[in-house]
């Protein structure tokens, strides 16, 4: 499933427990505490519990399947994986795969994790490559054949992109998060919402229980067709109290509350929302202080509230946490976000540095979200953003 499947935190936890409980019942079981470190660094990793009891648990499983067969691939290949996901140190995980390689070496979950730690670092050819060959040694992985889509996706190769992904069903079937995925390609493309529109209206018309694993993209959705009815009843769908914004970052529910009074004009209630979520993301931050995605938020919020001073402190300090010489990917994220809260507190000339590099690098910024994103209303009106936006359109776009 995809990492950003809507029930994976709950999934995760699953794991954990029955994997806990695999090696209670038998602490030598080498291999049942690689798949424990497992699934607490991707709860970390993907924002979905980061906190340091969760750091503390992924160490400690990691450290336990090392100390029972130090020697073991897999005890290795989890320790790369754990310094990968939970410290970001790509340098030692590397050297952990090299270990790891030599007595695993048709395991595509070495080349996997080597690909995504090339496209962490900016070195999108050789991750594809190492991704590519990941996929000949386990043709049947669909999630793999969806991170070569989503490799794409970020070059804004859209018509490859696409194909990825139909490859990806071709062996996922139904799967709703491949599904979805797949209809959302014509809007990061092309600003064409139609497919989205009908995969969701088809997937919830078939099996009204799957509302919770649309929710992220049924909000995008209804957001980018300012649907103010449809916003609420994507937000009911919500399966926790969170919405995902963009890969990691994640917002209160409330934020998007805020973003439904904007769009109807009522900004009374666009602050008492933004307030709500304020009170909620302060303690984020307050666990994590030093995670750039959380402060985005912060910055997010406060720019709504009309605090601009701490809106821009905090998304300065949030490229400063999670530059994209750091990380790729989230650091594009946090580019993207900053020229938001810029655009947001009135900071025009800002706001359109940010962008200008921004989408000239790789990342999830696109001609359809600039074109039908709420977000970016403030500068619709100024030639400069019409410019940004037309250098993202496809060739044969109107």
């Amino acid at each position: 499933r995809s990492v950003f499947a809507a029930r994976e935190k709950d999934n995760l936890l699953d794991a954990a427990e029955l994997l806990q409980e695999a090696v209670t019942r038998d602490p030598t079981f080498m291999l049942a505490y690689c798949q424990l470190a497992a699934a607490h660094s991707q709860l970390y990793f993907i924002n979905l519990d980061r906190t340091p009891a969760r750091l503390a648990a992924a160490d400690a499983a990691v450290q336990t399947a090392l100390r029972l067969r130090p020697d073991a691939g897999e005890a290795h290949l989890a320790l790369a994986q754990n310094l990968y996901r939970t410290f970001l140190d790509y340098n030692r995980s590397r050297a952990e795969l090299a270990v790891a390689q030599r007595t695993l070496p048709n395991d595509s979950m070495v080349l996997s994790l080597t690909g995504y730690i090339d496209r962490r670092q900016g070195r999108w050819e050789e991750s594809m490559r190492n991704l590519i060959r990941a996929v000949e040694l386990d043709p049947r992985n669909a999630f793999l054949l969806q991170q070569i889509g989503y490799s794409d996706q970020l070059l804004r190769r859209y018509a490859e992109s696409a194909a990825a992904l139909d490859r990806a069903l071709e062996v996922a079937g139904k799967d709703v998060d491949t599904r979805v995925q797949r209809a959302e390609n014509p809007f990061y493309w092309r600003a064409d919402l139609r497919p989205l529109h009908t995969m969701i209206d088809a997937i919830l018309a078939d099996d009204p229980a799957a509302a919770p694993d649309l929710a992220d993209s049924w909000i995008n959705l209804a957001l980018c067709e300012r649907d103010l009815p449809g916003i609420t009843r994507a937000l009911g769908a919500l399966a926790g109290d969170s919405y995902r914004l963009v890969n990691f970052v994640r917002v209160p529910r409330a934020f998007v509350d805020g973003l439904q009074a904007r769009i109807r004009g009522d900004g009374g209630a666009a602050q008492s929302a933004f307030r709500v979520a304020r009170t909620q993301q302060e303690e984020l931050v307050r666990v994590q202080p030093d995670y750039g995605p959380a402060l985005c938020v912060l910055g997010l919020i406060d720019a709504g509230l009309g605090r601009k001073e701490e809106a821009l402190r905090e998304g300065r300090r949030a490229l400063e946490l999670m530059p994209v010489t750091q990380d790729s990917i989230s650091g594009s994220d946090m580019l993207a976000l900053f020229a938001v809260i810029c655009a947001w507190v009135g900071e025009e000339d800002l706001a359109f540095e940010q962008l200008a590099i921004a989408t000239r690098i790789p990342g999830t910024l696109s001609y359809g979200q600039l074109k039908l994103h709420p977000f970016w209303d403030p500068l619709r009106s100024d030639p400069r953003f019409e410019k940004i936006v037309a250098s993202l359109a496809p060739q044969d776009a109107p």
